[in-house]
């Protein structure tokens, strides 16, 4: 059998034989699509397995991340630290090799992947990274960033809104180094895809601005090899190879939805082995493939060892630029905490409005900073005013048009994110962060630091009513594991969020208001603990302690006054990011919130329920039970409670007065 014949069958019974020893997982794709998988690493893949994180790679996205056992076997065979154990122990705990590739955890594994689309979005914003970087740095004879991205998906992909909001902003922004490879097996959970999915992909592809190439035979290696090289061609447009495979090639249960998310069995396998000819015993990578491979792994370190040369002759004759991309690379930013421009505020004012005067700053000190809107960049101010806009024609450009695609938005920054080089940044409306949820999950799942900028942040909206007023948002991102919500009260605190945004490697939300707030003397770096006493009580220990975040920081200040004048005393203390608060140690937390007051008392336009576990039994939370309404904000903030009086009122019932 030719050697490329057999390392391809290699794959797919090591596939199927870990997918059978876990007793879970999908190969069907892997038995399908290891002819794609093999030619793509074995012929066009740019790579250093001994280095995955090497920076001038090929970027390799398995968008259909349900065939992970693919992505696991060819990293095993082409020298990554998979180990033939790491593959036996497949979707096993703490293993290496989990159900869907994760970011961090498997060498060599580019982005976490499993809910289908997402993957290519992330390709989206991988090409667009190194388009920027490559036009922002390469020079003459030094190409210092020149790399392909590709991604391996199916017709699930291809179903889901985030792959047209995607491959439309892809076609736009003509990213002629991303590629895509199709594996078109016409078989999804429930069967054939002709029961729900008709339309012409390829057509609706070139629609939108791409290349688009077919393969008629899965398994001709020649054929798919021939595509990549015509799609490498193309310059101006992505490329899309639409590739006609069988989903569970050699099984008894080819063609069939059977085979897509199942074990084949052990009799099933044994027929996998006969129709393949494939005689080893069980997890055997023949000796010919293994030694006929091992030429990568020596081929990755030429490679990269080239580049780091080019890099340090580019460094030699453009020091400067050379110290820049360095600075990019580490993800380098200068001491933000002692730039005074940053926190000037003097006049009341809405926190998206100091929020665009910081990034504007920081426009100015990070020059990396990237990011835009989903066609909201007047509303939530979120454009770098000195930076030009990035497109075909000028691809140094800073600040992004997103379009109204507020998913792929999300997952293209998750791309440029892990591209690395870049900070990134997008915004909307907060309501509408709840097209984004699922990316800003994996954004806190990969423990990648993009930014949301999220505006118009509560029923303080006013007049657009329910429909564009967040109630529950604050709670369901605050759930997310990994991700800092900070909702400030004013420019300061504003500031320190974005301070803490570029220090950290999680992603953090920026929840602001439309409307405007005061500047308060006392907010301070504090702010970055999450949590500080923002007015103090003048008696040794406060009769009771409000609590409040964003714009309902200003309605206790103004209760706070009017409880003095009736002989109540009470601390205020602002919690811009609860995350940040709760991962403080106990003596800071109690000096804050002193467990001999348990008079408390919360207040914030949104759910009640995260506030509890501040207040306790004995205290109250002010917030929102429903949905808000359409009225001037000033109206809606009577009707819902969020008064002075109310306030006042709650803090004299929980201390029963």
């Amino acid at each position: 059998m030719d050697i490329n014949n057999l390392a391809v069958n290699t794959i797919r019974v090591l596939s199927a034989e870990a997918v059978q020893k876990a007793n879970s997982g999908h190969p069907g794709l892997p038995l399908g699509s290891a002819p794609i998988g093999y030619t793509l690493f074995a012929d066009h893949l740019k790579f250093n397995p001994t280095d995955p994180s090497f920076f001038d790679r090929d970027r390799f996205i398995l968008s259909a991340g349900h065939g992970s056992m693919l992505n696991y076997a060819l990293l095993h065979l082409f020298g990554y630290d998979v180990s033939m154990e790491d593959i036996k122990h497949f979707r096993q705990l703490d293993s290496k090799t989990p159900g869907h590739p994760e970011y961090r955890h498997t060498p060599g594994i580019e982005t976490t992947t499993g809910p289908l689309g997402q993957g290519i979005a992330n390709a989206v914003g991988m090409a667009i990274a190194e388009t920027k970087l490559a036009a922002e740095f390469n020079r003459d004879g030094f190409k210092i960033v020149d790399h392909y991205t590709y991604a391996l998906c199916g017709d699930g992909c291809m179903q889901e809104g985030i792959e047209y909001e995607a491959a439309s902003l892809a076609g736009t922004l003509k990213l002629g180094k991303l590629i895509v490879l199709y594996d078109k097996n016409d078989i999804t959970i429930e069967g054939n895809i002709n029961t729900a999915f008709t339309e012409d992909v390829g057509a609706r592809h070139e629609a939108q601005g791409w290349q688009v190439i077919n393969v008629k035979d899965g398994n001709d290696l020649k054929a798919i090899s021939r595509a990549i090289d015509k799609a490498k061609k193309e310059t101006e447009k992505p490329s899309l190879i639409i590739i006609k495979t069988t989903i569970g090639y050699g099984s008894p249960k080819a063609g069939t939805a059977d085979v897509h998310g199942a074990p084949l069995g052990k009799e099933a396998i044994t027929e996998l082995k006969l129709n393949l000819k494939h005689d080893y015993p069980e997890f055997t990578v023949p000796k010919e493939v293994a030694k006929y491979l091992e030429k990568y792994k020596l081929n990755g370190d030429k490679i990269q060892k080239k580049w780091e040369n080019l890099v340090t002759a580019y460094e030699m004759k453009y020091p400067e630029l050379g110290k820049k991309l360095k600075d990019y690379l580490k993800g380098s930013i200068p001491d933000l905490l002692h730039d005074d421009k940053l926190f000037d505020f003097a006049k009341p004012d809405a926190t998206r409005n100091t929020s665009f005067k910081v990034l504007n700053r920081l426009s100015e000190l990070v020059p990396n900073l990237v990011g835009g809107s989903a066609d909201l960049a007047p509303s939530n101010k979120s454009n770098m005013t000195s930076r030009t806009y990035y497109s075909p024609e000028n691809r140094v450009g800073s600040n992004f048009h997103f379009g109204i695609r507020e998913h792929a938005m999300s997952a293209i920054c998750n791309g440029m994110a892990l591209h690395g080089g870049l900070k990134v940044y997008c915004a909307t409306f907060f309501i509408f962060s709840d097209y984004m949820k699922n990316a800003m999950r994996l954004s806190a799942l990969m423990n990648i630091p993009v930014t949301y900028i999220l505006t118009h942040d509560s029923i303080g909206v006013g007049e657009d009513g329910p429909t564009h007023q967040p109630v529950e948002q604050l709670a369901g991102l605050r759930s997310i594991p990994n991700m800092k919500v900070f909702r400030p009260a004013d420019g300061k605190e504003t500031a320190y969020a974005w301070i803490s945004s570029l220090s950290e490697s999680s992603p953090t939300c920026l929840v602001l208001t439309r409307q405007n707030l005061p500047q308060y003397k006392n907010s301070c770096s504090d702010a970055l603990k999450g949590g500080y006493v923002l007015a103090d009580s003048d008696k040794p220990t406060p009769d009771a302690i409000l609590l409040a975040s964003g714009s309902e920081v200003e309605l206790v200040m103004k209760a706070k006054d009017e409880l003095i004048k009736e002989g109540i005393d009470v601390r205020v203390v602002s919690i811009p990011c609860m995350e940040l608060f709760d991962k403080q140690d106990d003596s800071y937390k109690s000096y804050v919130l002193p467990n001999s007051v348990r008079a408390r008392v919360a207040v914030e336009a949104a759910t009640p329920d995260m506030w509890y576990k501040y207040v306790g039994l004995d205290g109250k939370v002010i917030g929102m039970t429903t949905f808000g309404a359409s009225a001037p904000h000033s109206a809606l903030l009577s009707k819902f409670g969020f008064t002075v009086e109310n306030v006042v009122n709650s803090v004299k019932t929980v201390l029963n007065k």
